[in-house]
């Protein structure tokens, strides 16, 4: 069986991601970062860091779920929202589900981070709890679909979602037109008492 493939987000699509969430995601500054060795310090390189802790939620998930739910029929979004997600992309969901006016119903499992799980209750989603597995995750999230008709807001593989996450891309190469190279996380890792060793994919 082969991977499912997906066609590339062309840059049309991402400029066009990015004037559609400018009234819910913020621009962020690039921040220059003095690793000794690394850069500054007579090194002739330097490092810069995108600071998406600024975003309303403190992450740039807010980019992927405001592109895809404004991009919602008014017939989807009376149905609601569902996602399933331990914590930045669930916050990025009932923000702009709220933006719009949209039931948000997040499948967590049952050791979300307290303070996450906090806030997005706060921003009026309805959290589901379920035991600790991605798999249990996704199989609650779709008995739910069945059950309600709610429309997914996946966490990754999705080209609305990937497309309002690399708007950050846009903004760096505006703010910084001869950077050589952007490197962006793929997906979240939890914190471990190991980090910050490599985490395998």
């Amino acid at each position: 069986m082969s991977a499912k493939s997906y066609p590339l987000v062309t840059i049309e699509e991402i400029r066009a991601a990015a004037d559609r969430i400018a009234n819910i995601a913020i621009k962020t500054p690039l921040i220059r970062a003095q690793f000794p060795r690394l850069s500054g310090h007579g090194t002739a390189k330097e490092i810069y860091l995108k600071a998406e802790s600024l975003q309303p939620i403190g992450a740039f998930k807010i980019r992927g779920a405001a592109n895809k739910i404004l991009q919602l029929t008014p017939a989807e979004i009376e149905c609601g929202v569902i996602t399933y997600s331990s914590g930045n992309h669930a916050q990025g969901v009932a923000y702009a589900a709220r933006e719009v006016g949209a039931k948000a119903v997040i499948v967590m499992p049952t050791n979300a981070p307290a303070i996450k799980r906090a806030a997005t209750l706060a921003m009026g989603a309805k959290i589901v709890d379920v035991g600790v597995a991605s798999s249990e995750r996704l199989a609650k999230s779709d008995e739910l679909v069945r059950e309600h008709g709610y429309v997914v807001i996946p966490p990754y593989d999705d080209e609305r979602i990937i497309a309002g996450q690399a708007t950050c891309g846009l903004e760096i190469v505006d703010t910084l037109p001869s950077v050589d190279l952007v490197l962006a996380p793929s997906r979240a890792a939890a914190c471990s008492p190991e980090w910050p060793q490599p985490l395998s994919s």
